[in-house]
């Protein structure tokens, strides 16, 4: 069970081999600032997972949250185009961080939780170019306002870590500890 909406974490999982079955958490997400984006992403994460747990008896779930951090601050999903263009004008010429956290949760107790850090520089951007670029990606439903996978040549100067976590989801991290998990 993926306890995610993600259509992009359900692609990782397939793409990797793995048939996940999505079940949308309708838990609160915390957001507090004041934790650690390990910390942070963990909390959400293990939210997300055990909620699902409790509904899905004797399945193993996965629960992710993924946030884009600038200067120590969160980047969630952007409430409207404005507040997108802020965002990624924030991140232009920059290096950000992507942290995923990931839970995998069972009958109400967690199993197993990870999380991995990317580094991601942007290139120098200018409003329009960051618009041009969100006519063609939908920031709207992307933590940071962007999307890695969608025209990354607009925007992506360097990246040092996961290119999956920047997706999402950490697949090969994912991988390894669904197969011990699994053992």
């Amino acid at each position: 069970m993926l306890a995610s909406a993600s259509p992009r974490r359900l692609e990782l999982l397939r793409q990797a081999g793995f048939e996940f079955e999505i079940i949308l958490s309708q838990v609160e997400e915390a957001h507090d600032a004041s934790l650690t984006p390990e910390q942070l992403t963990l909390e959400n994460a293990r939210r997300k997972a055990l909620a699902v747990s409790l509904t899905r008896p004797g399945s193993l779930v996965i629960g992710a949250d993924t946030l884009v951090y600038v200067d120590g601050d969160p980047l969630a999903k952007p409430a409207d185009m404005e507040e997108a263009l802020c965002m990624v004008r924030r991140l232009s010429n920059r290096t950000h961080e992507v942290c995923t956290g990931v839970a995998f949760a069972s009958d109400g107790s967690v199993a197993r939780e990870l999380h991995v850090i990317t580094h991601v520089t942007f290139k120098p951007l200018t409003d329009d170019l960051i618009r041009a670029y969100h006519a063609k990606v939908n920031p709207l439903d992307k933590a940071g306002a962007y999307g890695i996978q969608e025209c990354t040549d607009m925007l992506l100067d360097r990246m040092t870590g996961s290119f999956t976590n920047v997706v999402g989801l950490p697949v090969e991290e994912v991988t390894a500890a669904l197969r011990e998990l699994q053992r």
